[in-house]
């Protein structure tokens, strides 16, 4: 249909690409965390690495695949990008894009000279998005208290993950440089999100999974804190600890979380539970015959299940064509 004859922008049109959202990306790091945790997994529990390594190239695929999509999108329809960017919540998941491929550069640290390019590129544009995305809160005034929501961990705390492959591909300041970036905005927006989580209205139906995200930012420092100092200290106990009881605080949570109808955002619950079985398969490495051997089977156990789930309930919604729609 002429879009000149009927007064449509091709955004108007049926043209399901121009609503193709960001927030996609974040399945790629629910799919690059298990299979970390996968690879990590076999040598500890003598399972078949041929697992781990068909995820890696599943996941490796699938990225390319949404970033050509999402190229594809920017070239055709940039005012929807532009959308995207200027959205108080949607903006956090633009940084899935880099963190995507920081996870899926772990992955790959088996061929180093692979995960070096992957690792280098992601880690330039993560700092990109992460100062832009800085500046956004510090110049914009659209914010309001009731847009932040644990989201917001995304783009900043994303940083805290560059380390865990930074380690064995640059100068380890250069990871440090990151790691504290991450920690230090963890804080200080773990703060924001408590305040309004406690005082104001509660989070909107189809961004209640990223409570999940809360258990991330704890987790991954612990992982990336032992990549940088190799130590199981106090430091690195209370971070663990610290992701492991909000593990336990949402989990008891649960049948809220199955009440609310599925959406992209289900995504959310994917990374989070991929990092606190990554970070507790690297206690039960340091410490094998324990209960943390136990603990992290049952969990690797739970996150694969739910990221079969989170799967199919994506492929229906694809079928039924339930995603890719204009909001109204």
């Amino acid at each position: 249909m002429n879009h000149a004859i009927t007064g449509d922008t091709p955004a108007q049109s049926n043209d399901r690409l121009a609503y193709f959202p960001v927030a996609l990306f974040s399945s790629i790091m629910g799919l690059a965390g298990l299979t970390i945790a996968w690879l990590k997994a076999a040598p500890i529990f003598a399972l078949p690495a041929e697992i781990g390594l068909g995820l890696r190239w599943f996941v490796t695929i699938f990225y390319a695949f949404l970033l050509l999509v999402y190229t594809s999108k920017l070239v055709r329809f940039p005012e929807e990008v532009k959308k995207e960017w200027a959205h108080p919540v949607k903006i956090n998941f633009m940084a899935t894009i880099t963190i995507g491929l920081l996870l899926i550069s772990i992955s790959w640290l088996s061929v180093p000279a692979v995960s070096q390019w992957m690792w280098i590129i992601a880690t330039i544009g993560h700092f990109l998005f992460t100062i832009t995305i800085i500046n956004s809160w510090l110049n914009k005034s659209h914010y309001q208290i009731t847009h932040a929501n644990p989201a917001w961990f995304i783009p900043v705390v994303g940083n805290i993950i560059v380390p865990i492959a930074g380690v064995h591909h640059a100068h380890a300041d250069i990871s440090w440089f990151f790691f504290s970036i991450g920690l230090v905005f963890w804080v200080v927006l773990m703060t924001i999100i408590f305040y309004r989580i406690f005082f104001h209205d509660p989070l909107p139906a189809k961004l209640t999974p990223t409570l999940f995200i809360l258990i991330a930012p704890p987790a991954i420092a612990f992982i990336s804190y032992l990549a940088l100092d190799g130590q199981l200290n106090a430091f690195a106990r209370v971070l663990y600890f610290f992701a492991l009881f909000l593990t336990l605080l949402l989990g008891s949570n649960a049948m809220r979380f199955f009440r609310v109808p599925f959406a992209i955002s289900a995504w959310a619950y994917s990374f989070p539970l991929a990092a606190i079985t990554i970070a507790t398969l690297e206690i039960s490495a340091r410490n094998p015959g324990t209960f943390y051997d136990t603990l992290a089977a049952l969990l690797l156990g739970i996150l694969s299940l739910i990221i079969l789930l989170l799967g199919y309930r994506t492929l229906l919604a694809v079928k039924h064509k339930q995603i890719c729609l204009p909001e109204h």
